[in-house]
């Protein structure tokens, strides 16, 4: 061989060796390949099965990405829709929906026999928000395997929301050919409480109940459902199994005083509460949740009343419990009856004045249900004793404004405010006190602070704007009541007062007339809502109109100043001096301090 032929031979060695190691990894794939050509079919499938099951373990590992790497090496090996199917389940599982749309199409092209493939490129679909095509294609599906349980399961759960009353026929249908099944029951119940089909809900409870006697949540759903439709002996009867159940049940309890008590039926009221106070099943806590639970439920319906007051007063007889007295003495104030309150108070703050809770809780109480004196005289006695608890001056303080108290609801909503600075309700009750107390500086500094807490808040917003346009700066007050209106379009009190607000100004009053139209669809009957809608007519020179929503606003409220100084300037305007003279001198008589009044009657005319 001479040296030409041994240089070439050595430098093509060497060429080979340099493109092998620069492109190695490159030609894997390649390599594999010819070499998968070598290999006999058997070999092939030798492999492809190997790769197949440990891609499988990976991916029950949920190691999706080194599953798809072996499903991959399977593939090049064998084109089976078995490995189709697996790479399509892998990609889907990495969020390489593209590819895992792809490789299951090519799973049903080669083997459209079996209903999983199916079922995965439904779920390809859905995972990625093609929820349409997903229903597509197990519809179709569906007519090719009729009784695949898998497949109708997941058909029936992507029609749920879309077609409620076609998944309850397929759960039926499904429930026809397995039997009962708890998971599928509860999905037909569900979809029919969301339909409003309580008679087929009951009848899908009842098949749960069949199935789960003993399962307490299913037994309240019918109960509940039972009291809807009237079918009283059996909501007591159910309600009767829970106490079965679990004697120490007290909402079942509960449950059942109430039904007697909305029958009427005081014999059976009185029945179970003697059982429950004296037979021992009930532990005194729970006698006493009992009889809180009526006392809470009598500020909304007064026929509990006495059954809270019986309730206590068993208790009471046997033990001298501080907080049973506190709750008498409440009844005692519902009953006006104050003597006997003022001396189960005085128990109280003489053997346990130290429970802020209880103190709070009976305010707030009173509070909530609009009986502020009641609300007034427990909360001075418990700012005696806890002079710096937040809820006690908090409280008090809104009791106090709400009787007229400006001054003395200042005072304790001011320390409200020093005790938790950061509370927006709080901030904002003491402003609004401050402005009825013509300190409206002050007002603005503690609303602003509010509006840095919670910049969005509507009731600051309001309140705030109506501040600035009471001392005529407009451009901040309109902007306020912008922005409010903005985040609540519908608010009664925003539109009404903009719309007042632009009235006075002569501005907008179409705008404004739709805006007050929009507060008295909330309050048909709000005197100062009827009020404004008088003005902004007057305002439009529709005398006749104006005069009566004035008027009616006149009616259904007090007769305020303002509201009758009105009244009076529509009067003139439709040449009824001597009447408009009349009311001019009326609002001036309930507010002196009004001087623009006072000129209109010495002038005689507007």
């Amino acid at each position: 061989m001479n040296s030409t032929i041994i240089k070439f031979i050595t430098s093509f060695i060497i060429i080979i060796i340099l493109v092998s190691c620069a492109s190695s990894s490159e030609n894997t794939a390649k390599k594999e390949i010819i070499a998968n050509k070598l290999l006999s079919e058997r070999e092939r499938k030798r492999l492809a099965q190997e790769n197949l099951i440990d891609g499988n373990i990976l991916m029950a590992k949920a190691e999706y990405n080194q599953a798809l790497k072996k499903f991959e090496t399977a593939l090049l090996y064998d084109t089976s829709a078995g490995i189709y199917f697996s790479l399509a389940k892998a990609y889907l599982y990495n969020n390489k929906l593209n590819s895992a749309l792809q490789y299951a199409n090519k799973a049903i092209e080669l083997d459209s026999t079996i209903a999983d493939f199916y079922i995965l490129l439904s779920d390809i679909y859905n995972f990625g928000k093609q929820k349409k095509s997903a229903v597509e294609v197990l519809e179709t599906a569906s007519l090719k395997f009729p009784d695949y349980h898998q497949l109708i399961y997941k058909l029936a759960i992507l029609l749920e929301e879309d077609r409620p009353l076609s998944a309850i026929e397929l759960y039926e249908k499904l429930l026809k050919m397995i039997g009962s099944d708890w998971g599928i029951l509860a999905r037909i119940s569900d979809l029919h409480r969301r339909l409003g089909n309580i008679k087929e809900e009951i009848i899908a409870l009842e098949r749960l109940y069949k199935i789960d006697p003993s399962n307490k949540s299913i037994i309240k759903s019918l109960i509940d459902l039972y009291l809807i439709e009237k079918r009283n002996s059996q909501a007591i009867t159910m309600i009767d199994e829970l106490l079965e159940l679990n004697p120490e049940d007290i909402s079942s309890r509960q449950r059942k005083i109430e039904f007697y008590l909305n029958e009427k039926n005081w014999d059976k009221v009185n029945q179970e509460i003697e059982l429950v106070i004296n037979s021992g099943i009930l532990d005194f806590q729970s006698k006493m949740d009992l009889g809180y639970f009526f006392f809470e439920k009598s500020f909304t319906d007064s026929s509990a009343l006495p059954i809270s007051k019986m309730i206590f007063t068993k208790l009471d007889a046997d033990t001298s419990y501080w907080q049973i007295k506190l709750v008498l003495g409440a009844i005692a104030i519902n009953e006006r009856e104050y003597e006997k309150a003022i001396e189960y108070f005085k128990y109280v703050t003489e053997n346990a004045n130290w429970n802020v809770d209880s103190w709070i809780r009976l305010g707030a109480l009173h509070f909530d249900n609009k009986k502020y004196y009641e609300a007034e005289k427990i909360m001075l006695e418990a700012a005696e004793l806890f002079p710096n608890e937040y809820y006690v001056n908090f409280i008090l303080g809104l009791s106090l404004a709400q009787l007229g108290k400006n001054d003395s609801a200042a005072i304790y909503l001011k320390k409200s405010v020093n005790l938790n600075p950061k509370d927006v309700n709080t901030i904002s009750a003491y402003a609004y006190t401050l402005n009825l107390l013509k300190e409206q500086d002050s007002a603005i500094i503690y609303l602003e602070r509010a509006l840095i807490l919670s910049p969005d808040d509507v009731n600051v917003l309001g309140t705030l704007a109506m501040i600035y346009n009471e001392k005529g700066i407009y451009e901040k007050s309109d902007s306020l009541y912008e922005k409010a209106l903005s985040i609540s379009p519908d608010d009664a009190i925003i539109n009404n007062n903009f719309a007042y607000s632009l009235s006075t100004r002569g501005l907008q009053l179409e705008r404004a007339l739709k805006m007050v139209n929009i507060s008295l669809e909330k309050d048909s009957l709000s005197s100062a809502f009827l009020d404004t809608k008088g003005w902004i007519l007057y305002k439009l020179e529709r005398y006749e109109e104006a005069k009566y929503y004035v008027e009616k606003a006149i009616e259904v409220g007090s007769p305020s100043a303002v509201i009758t100084d009105h009244l009076g300037d529509i009067e003139f305007k439709l040449g009824n001096k001597e009447r408009a003279l009349e009311l001019w001198r009326k609002a001036f008589e309930i507010d002196p301090t009004k001087t623009e009044i006072q000129q209109k009657i010495n002038k005689g005319e507007i």
